[in-house]
């Protein structure tokens, strides 16, 4: 039986060509694309003075940082995660701050408290390192849910509560979190509800043999590349708005809204729960965002194709059958591409750079 929609990717507003623009809401133009564009590769030239390899992480979070999204980073120790996001910062000129999550962490250490001074008999606000731009929450599946939990107003709300006050967060606010897969003992899990607020989860490969080479080659040498601030708080602003402003075609909504939905219906027998809501609109405002870093003002199927995994794989609660089984989120997520999605799109390899 033929998908619902295996056609919906064949006409010619969605295999390349510039698609008629209809609605009220404003969309970008060429030249703010082409802009935007320029300022992101300078962006990633940048980072790659310190960076090596990690193309596929460092394009992942540059999409969230124009979705104004947040991520979750799992991989071994040393793959450079808290370097990636530290020299991130340092290019885009905000501030960063990162948290050592432990067993013994309390919520006031997150985001902040309450001080009495006996002299005055007055109360002060101290302020946590959740306010900054960009948050490192290191490990965060070794501190209990009550502090995981601390994260969840700032991460969807971008505020937080202390005392009886709520407190604005900077923007632009982005939260990327580390875990360990190696390591189980001393760890709690994220509970779902704090997994459906990332944007992405993205998996940190090993570097390749070149790669870890050039690796060694400049931690040998003297002299620290030296880093330009490219950009700002208010420019980030200006470029998460135009990334909204980028043209999603309504048969793309669709198919996304198929792909999710089949997330909860077609296999019950491997998938407990699906993907929520969230999920799509997630899928949705990455695809966005990844058009912008590549100079369209539209999305294209391959965005978004592109983005299914890390987007959506996080969000899928698997039976205990299907995990005895062998079963992956990604080997399911791959059998639903390739059931309620064109053929010729479900077989789209992304290359491992596209800077």
């Amino acid at each position: 039986m033929q998908s619902p929609v295996a056609n919906l990717f064949q006409t010619p507003a969605l295999t390349g060509e510039k698609p008629a623009i209809m609605g009220f809401m404003r969309h970008l133009s060429e030249s703010e694309a082409a802009d935007a564009r320029q300022i992101l590769e300078r962006v990633q030239y940048e980072l790659k003075k310190v960076m090596v390899g990690q193309s596929v992480l460092l394009e992942r979070l540059l999409t969230a940082v124009l979705a104004g999204g947040h991520v979750l980073v799992e991989g071994a120790p040393g793959l450079a995660k808290t370097l990636a996001l530290k020299t991130l910062s340092k290019v885009l000129a905000v501030e960063f701050k990162r948290i050592q999550f432990t067993p013994d962490l309390l919520p006031a250490d997150l985001v902040g408290t309450r001080l009495y001074h006996p002299g005055s008999g007055e109360f002060s606000t101290e302020q946590g390192p959740i306010f900054a731009h960009f948050i490192l929450a290191d490990e965060i599946n070794r501190a209990p849910a009550k502090v995981q939990s601390a994260l969840l107003e700032a991460m969807q709300e971008h505020q937080v509560t202390i005392g009886k006050t709520t407190y604005r967060l900077h923007l632009p606010f982005l939260v990327m979190a580390t875990q360990n897969p190696i390591e189980s003992e001393g760890t709690y899990p994220l509970p779902e509800a704090q997994l459906d607020r990332f944007l992405f989860k993205v998996l940190v490969p090993y570097p390749d043999a070149q790669e870890e080479f050039v690796i060694i080659q400049r931690m040998t040498e003297e002299e620290s590349p030296v880093l330009d601030a490219l950009l700002n708080a208010e420019r980030i602003i200006q470029l998460q708005r135009q990334a909204h402003q980028v043209y999603l075609d309504p048969k793309l909504m669709q198919a996304i809204v198929t792909l999710v939905s089949a997330t909860r219906h077609a296999r019950p027998d491997l998938l407990q729960y699906g993907v929520s809501p969230r999920g799509s609109l997630a899928l949705a405002a990455a695809g966005k965002a990844r058009a912008l870093l590549h100079g369209r003002t539209y999305v294209v199927p391959e965005d978004l194709i592109y983005l299914v995994h890390d987007a959506l794989r996080h969000r899928l609660i698997l039976t205990y059958d299907a995990m005895a089984d062998g079963w992956t989120p990604d080997k399911v997520l791959d059998e639903l591409m390739h059931a309620y999605l064109s053929p010729e799109l479900a077989s789209f390899q992304p290359p491992a750079h596209t800077g």
